[in-house]
């Protein structure tokens, strides 16, 4: 199989990790034959160093010309945020890609490995039934996406976000999150604020109407804040989740702490055509860019997203989640996770190991 991957490293440790995917990738085709064209481009403050914009247009070209974008990570230091390459470059770098491929389904897993809930945040006797569930968030509606503005009202200043969606963006969601759980345990639960919002009302009766057509999988409807609680109180009960844009984008941040670090959270975004952007769900970490510190396993298994997800590649991603498995087993460790008694290692170091068990 030949295909052309889009690399976007982007910025802080985005291009130490990437290069460590990358290296796993040219692995696997080594080892089942494939051919990967990678076509790399500039995205976030890397592009604005050139561009003086985070999303150029020659980026979106080669994206287009790909058959899947593998994304590091954009963003600057905290004390840094006010300069102009910095100003708005997550919104303008992220929101831009996933605008411009119309990516409107978001999957973010969150699993406690067995061999890691030492240090998941939540007590052994909350997680002893194992946590795996994934998140499925709309991505190109809501509050980001609606009306936007500052006016004044009554003499004082005020401001608008709108969140709106349509019958069909919600229906389109709604298809994608019970047939992801027709993969897994077959348990869905929609999220929203049907007690109180409109836009929450509309996408209650979409999803139950979608409902009818997946009568294999058991449906929930749970509120927000509740879901909130839930996710801290018994993760253990969900299998896949749905929601909208922002009620998604706070959840699976929540959800992201259970495994114990962002460095081992995957993500996956894809458009209704299967093209898929795949990037971890950690930021861009500039206090530790270039040391050899960050954990690569989010952008390793987010690689093998992309060969699951857009090149049906299922073999090939299994292989890179024992390999990850196998050397979490044998106690190998980035700081982030590091555990008295294991072997502590830095961002190449680990991927080596990695490579040695695929």
């Amino acid at each position: 199989m030949k295909k052309k991957i889009a690399v976007l490293a982007g910025d802080g440790i985005g291009p130490e990790v990437i290069s460590q995917a990358l290296r796993v990738l040219d692995k696997i085709a080594e080892k089942y034959g494939h051919q990967f064209n990678y076509q790399p481009a500039l995205i976030g403050g890397a592009a604005y160093d050139k561009y003086q914009e985070h999303f150029p247009a020659e980026t979106k070209t080669i994206c287009q010309n790909s058959d899947a974008i593998l994304f590091g990570s954009v963003g600057g230091p905290v004390e840094e945020l006010n300069q102009e390459k910095w100003k708005s470059c997550e919104v303008n770098a992220l929101l831009g890609v996933r605008k411009a491929f119309n990516f409107n389904a978001n999957f973010r897993p969150a699993k406690v490995r067995s061999e890691l809930k030492n240090i998941c945040p939540l007590k052994n006797e909350i997680i002893k039934d194992g946590v795996d569930l994934l998140i499925v968030r709309e991505l190109v509606g809501d509050i980001y996406f609606g009306e936007k503005k500052f006016f004044n009202k009554d003499d004082k200043r005020a401001a608008l976000d709108a969140a709106e969606y349509d019958e069909n963006q919600i229906r389109s969601i709604a298809h994608v999150g019970f047939q992801a759980a027709l993969k897994r345990r077959k348990k869905l639960s929609s999220v929203d604020k049907a007690n109180v919002l409109h836009v929450s009302k509309l996408w209650r009766e979409i999803v139950i109407e979608v409902s009818k057509e997946y009568p294999e999988v058991e449906l929930e409807h749970v509120l927000v804040d509740n879901c909130a609680m839930q996710l801290i109180l018994n993760p253990s009960q969900f299998d896949v989740i749905v929601t909208g844009n922002m009620f998604g984008d706070i959840l699976s941040d929540e959800a992201a702490v259970l495994p114990g670090s962002l460095g081992l959270m995957p993500s996956a975004s894809l458009n209704k055509d299967g093209f898929g952007m795949y990037e971890p769900s950690g930021g861009s970490a500039p206090d530790i860019a270039g040391k050899n510190l960050a954990n690569p396993i989010a952008q390793i298994e987010s690689a093998a997203f992309m060969l699951r997800f857009s090149f049906n590649l299922e073999a090939e991603a299994r292989d890179i989640e024992v390999a990850v498995e196998k050397t979490l087993k044998q106690g190998f460790r980035t700081g982030d996770i590091f555990e008295e008694g294991k072997i502590k290692m830095g961002t190449k170091e680990i991927t080596d190991k990695i490579l040695e068990n695929i």
